[in-house]
């Protein structure tokens, strides 16, 4: 349903749904719901040893902003160390990728995806949490695993195996 309704929209600290996504806590600043499908902005924090698997999205640009700690970018290309104030972008029809924190310090990066619909993906995976929580990074079981593939497949995600890059 579109939003016809073209006022400013202020969204306060820790306004939002916030989930746990393997571990990370993702809050959903502002979705599709609010910006008409164009963006959604993601606030994250991703603990030591946490981030996605390696992934791909074709019909998504994703950046990042990393805010506080650092994370690292992997591709079959190259690899990247994003410090506090890097940016970096993940282009529509990108490589396969996955970021992670291999500090010991949680790492607070602002994400922003379009068009929207990838916040759907996290919302429907992730559980419910209060801000600034972090779950433990869960041990999934096969099971597990082919549901996640089949969410994510869902919302345009190609999953690979964690030792894609090996």
């Amino acid at each position: 349903m579109e939003n016809t309704d073209y006022s400013v929209t202020a969204v306060a600290a820790k306004e939002g749904p916030i989930v746990s996504v393997v571990g990370d806590t993702y809050r959903i600043v502002i979705g599709g719901d609010q910006t008409n499908g164009a963006y959604v902005l993601i606030d994250m924090l991703i603990p030591p040893k946490g981030g996605p698997g390696p992934h791909s999205h074709a019909t998504f640009q994703e950046a990042f902003y990393i805010i506080d700690g650092e994370i690292k970018v992997i591709t079959k290309e190259k690899t990247y160390t994003a410090k506090k104030g890097f940016y970096v972008n993940i282009p529509f029809n990108g490589p396969v990728h996955k970021f992670t924190n291999e500090t010991d310090k949680t790492a607070h990066i602002l994400c922003f995806i379009t068009p929207a619909g990838m916040e759907k993906m996290f919302e429907e995976i992730g559980k419910s949490v209060e801000a600034d929580t972090l779950l433990p990074i869960p041990q999934m079981t096969p099971e597990e695993l082919k549901q996640l593939q089949s969410i994510a497949e869902k919302y345009g995600q190609k999953l690979y195996p964690p030792d894609y890059f090996d």
